[in-house]
């Protein structure tokens, strides 16, 4: 019976890779076992899957024939960047194709006059703002991987950054989308201008998380660098200081482009792998930046100055030059890697709070750490209550995996309790699936799925993800009884 359940889909996967190795260029289709496990994950290497196929197309047109051998067989795909994302979201499928787009990394278009970009999805995020700087203009969405991580990942994950506070996530940046759709058509979203007449399709794309298509090219915003930028570091005694003043800054009407905040482990995380000589001492540090016209900065620094130390700050530094501020900049930045030098594993969390619960939720963290015995490193967005929590184990040590996974989840718990979300950029993908009944009601996912139903009613398209025990397109919504065929086939898992 096993036999007979496989062999069809095994003959569909050698006709798909005979189809590739005839539509790409040489060295495009991985079939080799050992090479496949080059992609059996993304930044999330708790979770592992070994393709059956990997696919690196060069061009929109490869990519589009890669999908529409795949509709016309039913196999499974997934689209993966530059592999950098914290959710599972680019997990490959064992019996599907991963279509890597890395290799398509070129800027095809530079129009400043009407300070637009257009590139291909695996150009990574920090060489568009390179490709325009010596012009005065950058791209403003800055995850910490922007170093590695691409435009097309950035799109799917509608990724933030330490800037978003000022300057919104990725959607907030993106003009259009050429988008292959999951039967192998190729559609426009959005356009050259700002404002487009009809559905927001570009809105409900960003963010999806790689389930309504693969993005071929990407339309970007420019932005004008500012005319001037301060950098601050303060040193309080404890979070619930850092956290305090915060709030008192928002609170006064002054808007910084970003507020970071780590506390003592993350710091000590920090100072291990980069040096980068944070106040002695500091039970919290906040970095704040701020940035426009010089007369503004001016004044609303003078703000934050005095805020951060009525709120008890017993060291404020200020950068001089930009060598001083990227200092200040590396230890935040550096964090999440950094925390290898403390702890031999760890889990990267991503929830969100309201601002002004702050203090409350990560006094619970504290707590739950202690009754727990598993630390807890926070670094995060403050200004924006978009928490980072790491928990850190060692995973040679019997039960300490399980002690973080409880861990973990009980902070997102604390993320609902107080009104807030399950994830602010890194993406539910595989890892928040569980969450989502947690969050949503079931009438919510329903009609969620609906909509990738409309783009994907085949299911091929990232399958398994984001949603807990997807529903079959044009299944009845209600009350399920029995098991779900996606389960009984084992695609997906029953939460």
């Amino acid at each position: 019976m096993q036999s007979t359940s496989i062999e069809p889909e095994r003959r569909a996967l050698d006709q798909v890779v005979q189809r590739f190795r005839a539509a790409l260029p040489p060295n495009s289709v991985i079939t080799d076992p050992q090479q496949l496990r080059t992609y059996e994950c993304d930044g999330l290497a708790s979770y592992r899957v070994v393709p059956a196929v990997v696919v690196l197309p060069e061009t929109a047109e490869q990519v589009r024939e890669i999908v529409r051998t795949c509709a016309e067989h039913g196999v499974p795909f997934v689209a993966r960047g530059a592999g950098t994302g914290l959710s599972g979201g680019a997990l490959p499928h064992s019996s599907g194709v991963l279509v890597v787009t890395a290799k398509m990394r070129r800027i095809l278009e530079i129009d400043l006059a009407n300070e637009r970009a257009v590139v291909e999805p695996g150009v990574i995020n920090l060489d568009v703002t390179r490709a325009v700087a010596d012009q005065g203009y950058y791209f403003a969405p800055d995850p910490s991987s922007q170093q590695v991580c691409s435009v097309g990942g950035n799109v799917a994950e509608n990724s933030g950054g330490a800037h978003c506070l000022k300057y919104g996530f990725t959607i907030n940046h993106i003009l259009a989308l050429e988008v292959v759709t999951p039967d192998g058509d190729v559609v426009e979203l959005g356009g050259p201008a700002r404002e487009t007449a009809g559905y927001d399709l570009l809105g409900a794309f960003i963010g999806s998380e790689g389930t309504l298509g693969v993005v071929t090219k990407i339309t970007v915003r420019l932005l004008r660098k500012p005319e001037s930028v301060q950098t601050l570091l303060a040193g309080f005694p404890s979070t619930d200081e850092a956290g305090a003043a915060v709030s008192a800054i928002i609170a006064d009407g002054v808007t910084p482009a970003a507020i970071e905040m780590m506390d003592a482990l993350a710091i000590e995380a920090a100072e291990q792998a980069v040096q980068c000589g944070y106040p002695e001492g500091a039970g919290a540090v906040l970095v704040v930046e701020l940035d426009g016209p010089a007369a503004e900065v001016e004044h609303t620094f003078a703000e934050v100055e005095r805020h951060c130390g009525a709120h008890g700050a017993f060291e404020i530094r200020v950068a001089a030059d930009d060598h001083e501020r990227a200092m200040i900049w590396k230890g935040r930045k550096s964090a999440f890697a950094a925390v290898g030098r403390i702890s031999p594993d760890y889990i990267v969390q991503d929830g969100v709070i309201p601002r002004t619960a702050l203090p409350e939720v990560l006094g619970r963290i504290a707590r739950l750490s202690a009754e727990s015995g598993v630390r807890v490193a926070n670094v995060f967005h403050a200004g924006d209550g978009n928490l980072h929590p790491l928990v850190l184990f060692d995973d040679s040590e019997p039960g300490a995996n399980e002690r973080a996974e409880q861990v973990s989840g009980a902070i997102l718990d604390l993320c609902i309790e107080h009104g807030g979300s399950i994830t602010g950029e890194h993406g539910v993908g595989a890892d928040k699936v569980k969450y989502m009944g947690r969050m949503f009601t079931a009438d919510d996912l329903d009609t969620m799925q609906r909509v990738r139903c409309a783009f994907d009613p085949a299911g091929i398209c990232n399958p398994g993800k984001v949603f807990p025990t997807p529903r079959l397109c044009g299944e009845v919504p209600g009350p399920r009884r029995g098991v779900h065929p996606l389960t009984e086939a084992g695609l997906a898992e029953q939460f």
